[in-house]
């Protein structure tokens, strides 16, 4: 999921810091770019506008105003291991002004384990200078440099934000009370093997803008009360979703009028429709109408230190169902540090002295504990499991505390979404061995001095070999897709005799750069599943790793098929929409392989782990439909932008998309008009008169007439057709019941005036004119001037509203008018449509694309939106949200998807190692913003019955073609198979949309289909040849039992070679 829905519905920079003399910037990206390159990532000053190129998906998270203080913002991170390096990355994609990277240690083989920018090469060399020329490639808005000295106050009062990762306690203390008392905002970050710990100091008056980021909601009022506490009754179309203690504030209220651009008000929710708000007893009576709006009103938020906060913790839960943990993980950290403290090395890995001396040393820690710190009674098991993996080094742990992480030092910098108030713990012991009291040996997990040593000391070597051996497939080099390429490589996967398979038919392009970290401006336009393999294996040249560029779908079961899929050991998706996760899910149990899914929406994630046998599947799901924008609504009854921009979405398409297509296939399809006269209804008509009028009386010979064309087209929807409305339903309409038409929901419109001094008047002209030249191949022009010349001799013929034009006020009004053929119009339409052969010339269908501000699409959308959002006085918004809505563009962050995919790969790490127990897997669900966290163990597969066979949806019939005489299998004896193997009678059977056999098929037709074998049948009623990459096929079936009752039975998967 690029990343994506998260339900189943998707150039910063500055003067650098001076970081003192023992900065190293030799490699930093910090040179003056006098001019923009060409991938288009210049350098920004301080006031520099923000890269929406670029940025664009993260602005949707963010918004601009969180964007610019970021790039006011200097941040130093200090440690470069893996968890160091995982935040510094994550952190640069996102924007900040400045990045130092700290580390006086050099690398060692463990490092290698999880620290993606060190190469076995760099083994002793300093941690922080090897990654920073790598690091700075990830954004040439960011300054990034390299600090190899200790660590002073003078130092680190230049930055905003300071993280510490793999930092001594007394350091977290000393470091800590300098940020306190300075004014610098502190996260220290921590992994242990299958541990991590976050602690966040923002100060003692942390003002948070925008706790949740949510879009403010807003309702339509339909009432409002003379009280103490005046209550306000929404229309009761939807629920206002409002919260007490919420404020909001009112616009358009008749009546009430005091209530108009008040003061933002605190409401007291009553109910789903109604809440309460300030006295209104003296104000004026309400008549009608009224919209509120939630205000988000800045809240203070006042941290301890690390030091007072230790003794008296505040703890952030992450699983519900280890509710205990963190104070016992608050506890074991401490012992770590005192441990290492003592023996100036962390506990061997699972040594039993080691775990025995630590456990002894964690009672000490806790019994010295004067505050709310001390635990009553330590959980010892879990102790001893702490001192065993400490000395481990995991990347998919890394990935997910890294993430969280660097998310805390977008919210440090930018006062938007909630911190962590102030410690979180989080663990994955799940992904130890599922056996009781089965333990590793000290022998075992040893370093061996080799990149995977760091994971050895958690696993052990056995899941190492395992891992080189898997044959893995990735659906999707998105961002999803990067980061667990990157995951793969650091784990091993793949890095003896198995494989990665990845695919992906997109090209790069600009916007996928601020997160999908594996590619570089000179990447753009190259395919992404070909660098993505590229830069993983520069990461660990011993991943085996095959880039693809074909879609998933029916098209490519010839590559895809079932050699290879059961060769697989699993597939991981990174999709970022519905239909091809669910195209996925549905191979990956027939051929019943582990499926890995997750997707993000912002700063939401989810994951869902699928095992055959145990789980059900993606598809076992599914969110209930989105909800559509009514189409009287979209006509006639706009009351949102949303609604404006939908329209100006069917605009486009109506305008520049469906008349050439349709001309084309009129020009080119012998049987184009045979089939359009059989479309339903008033279809034939308005088809052909599309055609008519691309061929005919709209078609353009020049520049000049494509000017024309869109001036008259502004007139037709902006002014007459409102006008023609109004005299439908004039302003002062009652409905039946007396009530004011206008009302409501129903905003009433008025028509617009064309002037060329109007900018937005000119934007729509010259957008819709450029756009309908290229429809005909004609050459457009952006000269405003020679527009207006244009446009001063176009006659607008004069309009006047017509009696007996009929307007549907709603849907259901809609459905239930007959819209009658007009046989006299469509025989007219048959001569006048020049025949095919007299018509030489060529149209082109123009396809939306939001993402290029040069082609004019954006442009029209923006401008054919706020034209109509005037005429029906709704305020007009941005080119950046309207891209939003229109582009249907799910907002998406390096941090969200960072986290996501190190827990996808922790449940990979599950799979590998056979776990069979539902509970040892964890389906995941957060939300970095508020910060949330939800973990439950997958729903198991619901069970069926038929007689008293119980079966999932990974059962099945499995039945041979092939018969021992070599003859295949007729229908008749299939059907007897049936009745004397499982005693079922079929009643049905089908094979995809193809329906092979029923009960009540005519006799002769059954006749003829009995005797014949079953893919003679299948290729005769699809119509469609067998491939040969086809062994089996499935069939579904409805059958009777021997009482003659209905029973829901598995599919078939009848082997034919």
């Amino acid at each position: 999921m690029s990343s994506s829905p998260l339900s189943k519905k998707r150039r910063l920079s500055g003067t650098e810091t001076k970081t003192g003399s023992h900065c190293s910037s030799s490699n930093s990206v910090r040179t003056d770019l006098s001019h923009t390159p060409a991938n288009g990532m210049a350098k920004n000053g301080n006031d520099a506008e923000i890269d929406e190129g670029l940025y664009s998906r993260q602005l949707y998270v963010l918004g601009h105003d969180a964007m610019k203080r970021m790039q006011n913002s200097n941040v130093l991170i200090s440690g470069m291991r893996g968890l160091g390096v995982e935040i510094a990355k994550n952190v640069i994609l996102g924007g900040v002004k400045s990045v130092a990277v700290h580390d006086q240690g050099v690398a060692e083989w463990r490092d290698l384990s999880s620290q993606f920018y060190l190469r076995e090469e760099d083994l002793g060399k300093n941690r922080a200078e090897v990654s920073q020329h790598r690091l700075a490639e990830l954004n040439n808005y960011v300054s990034v440099t390299a600090y190899t000295e200790t660590l002073t106050e003078d130092f680190m009062t230049k930055f905003q934000v300071v993280v510490l990762t793999n930092s001594t306690l007394e350091e977290q203390h000393q470091l800590g009370e300098i940020c306190h008392n300075k004014g610098v905002k502190l996260i220290v970050a921590d992994t242990r093997g299958l541990f991590g710990q976050i602690f966040c100091d923002f100060g003692v008056d942390m003002v948070v803008y925008d706790p949740n980021g949510e879009q403010p909601l807003s309702a339509m009022i339909s009432m409002i009360t003379k009280d103490n506490s005046g209550v306000v009754t929404c229309l009761d179309e939807t629920r206002h979703g409002f919260e007490s203690g919420d404020y909001v504030t009112f616009t358009e209220v008749k009546g009430m009028i005091e209530l108009n651009g008040c003061q933002p008000v605190e409401i007291k929710v009553l109910g789903p429709y109604t809440f309460s708000i300030c006295e209104t007893a003296g104000f004026t009576d309400y008549i009608r109408g009224g919209i509120v709006s939630q205000v988000k009103m800045p809240k203070k938020v006042s941290f301890k230190s690390i030091s007072s906060s230790i003794a008296e913790p505040e703890f952030l839960l992450t699983d519900f169902a280890k509710f205990e943990r963190p104070g016992q993980l608050h506890v074991g950290f401490q012992a770590i540090h005192a441990f290492q403290k003592k023996h100036n090395h962390l506990p061997a890995p699972w040594s039993q002295a080691d775990g025995d001396e630590f456990l002894a040393l964690a009672k000490e820690v806790n019994s010295a504990q004067t505050g709310s710190a001390k635990v009553e009674l330590l959980d010892d098991a879990l102790i001893k499991k702490l001192s065993f993996v400490a000395a481990g080094d995991l990347a998919p742990i890394n990935a997910f505390i890294g993430g969280l992480a660097a998310q805390e030092v977008l919210k440090a910098c930018t006062g938007k979404f909630m911190p962590i108030m102030q410690w979180l713990y989080f663990d994955a012991l799940e992904c130890l061995a599922e056996e009781e009291g089965v333990e590793l040996t000290e022998e075992e997990c040893a370093p061996r001095n080799c990149r995977y040593d760091g994971q050895v000391a958690v696993f052990g070597t056995k899941l190492q070999e395992l891992l080189a051996k898997q044959r893995y497939f990735l659906v999707g080099a998105g961002a999803i897709g990067c980061e667990l390429l990157k995951n793969f490589a650091m784990i091993g996967l793949a890095g003896g005799k198995g494989e990665v398979i990845v695919t992906d038919m997109d090209t790069i392009e600009k916007s996928n750069l601020n997160r999908q970290f594996l590619f570089r401006p000179s990447d753009v336009t190259k395919m992404k599943s070909d660098t993505a393999a590229a830069a993983v294996k520069l990461m660990n040249p011993s991943i085996r790793i095959t880039g693809h560029q074909n879609r998933v779908g029916p098209d490519t079961e010839r590559v895809y098929d079932d050699d290879f899929f059961e060769s697989l050991d699993g597939v991981t998706n990174a999709l970022d929409n519905v239909d091809a996760r669910m195209y996925m899910d549905r191979r990956c149990v027939y051929y019943r392989k582990p499926l890995l899914e997750s997707g993000t929406l912002g700063t939401k994630g989810n994951v869902q782990v699928v095992i055959p046998f145990l789980t059900e599947s993606y598809s076992s799901s599914q969110d209930p439909p989105e909800k559509s924008i009514p189409i009287c609504t979209l006509k006639n009854f706009p009351n949102a932008i949303e609604h404006t921009l939908q329209w100006a979405r069917d605009e486009f398409e109506g305008l520049f998309k469906q008349p050439p297509e349709n001309a084309m296939q009129y020009l080119s399809d012998p049987k184009f008009m045979e089939r359009t006269l059989k479309l339903p209804g008033a279809q034939p008509v308005e088809v052909l008169e599309a055609v008519y009028k691309s061929l005919v009386t709209d078609c353009p010979h020049s520049w000049a007439d494509c000017v024309a064309w869109a001036r008259n087209h502004w007139q037709c929807q902006y002014s007459n057709n409102i006008r023609q409305l109004l005299h439908n339903f004039p302003p002062e309409q009652l409905t039946s019941s007396g009530a004011p038409f206008w009302s409501g929901p129903k905003r009433c419109p008025h028509g617009l005036d064309f002037s060329t001094s109007n900018e937005l008047h000119m934007d729509y002209v010259v957008a819709g004119a450029n756009l309908f030249a290229q429809t005909y191949g004609l050459k457009g022009s952006t000269d405003r001037a020679g527009v207006v010349k244009i446009l001063q001799e176009v006659k607008v013929p004069p309009f006047s509203p017509r009696s007996g034009v009929k307007i549907h006020v709603s849907d259901q009004e809609l459905q239930n008018s007959n819209s009658s053929v007009d046989d006299c119009r469509l025989d007219e339409l048959k001569v006048q449509i020049p025949s095919p052969e007299s018509s030489n010339f060529k149209l082109c269908a123009i396809d939306f694309e939001k993402d290029d501000d040069t082609n004019f699409h954006m442009d029209f959308i923006v401008a054919s939106s706020n034209l109509r959002a005037e005429n029906y006085d709704i305020p007009p918004t941005d080119r950046h949200k309207s891209k939003l809505i229109a582009g249907k563009i799910i907002p998406a962050i390096a941090t969200t998807t960072s986290a996501v995919v190190g827990l996808v790969c922790l449940e990979l790490i599950k799979i590998v190692q056979g776990h069979k127990k539902l509970e040892s897997f964890k389906n995941g669900f957060m939300n970095l913003a508020l910060p949330f966290f939800a973990f439950s163990e997958p729903i198991a597969a619901p069970t069926h019955k038929y007689y008293e066979i119980d079966w999932t949806l990974w059962a099945r019939f499995e039945v041979t073609g092939l018969q021992p005489n070599g003859e295949e299998m007729t229908l008749q004896q299939f059907l007897d198979y049936f009745k004397n193997e499982h005693k079922l009678e079929i009643t049905m059977l089908s094979q995809g949309v193809s329906m092979l056999y029923s009960f009540f098929m005519p006799g002769a037709k059954l006749k003829e289909r009995l005797d014949l074998p079953m893919t003679e049948i299948v290729t005769k009623v699809s119509k469609k040849k067998l491939g040969k990459h086809v062994k089996a096929l499935v069939f579904e079936l409805c059958c009777n039992d021997q009482t003659e009752e209905d029973v829901e039975v598995p599919y078939v998967r009848y082997t034919i070679r």
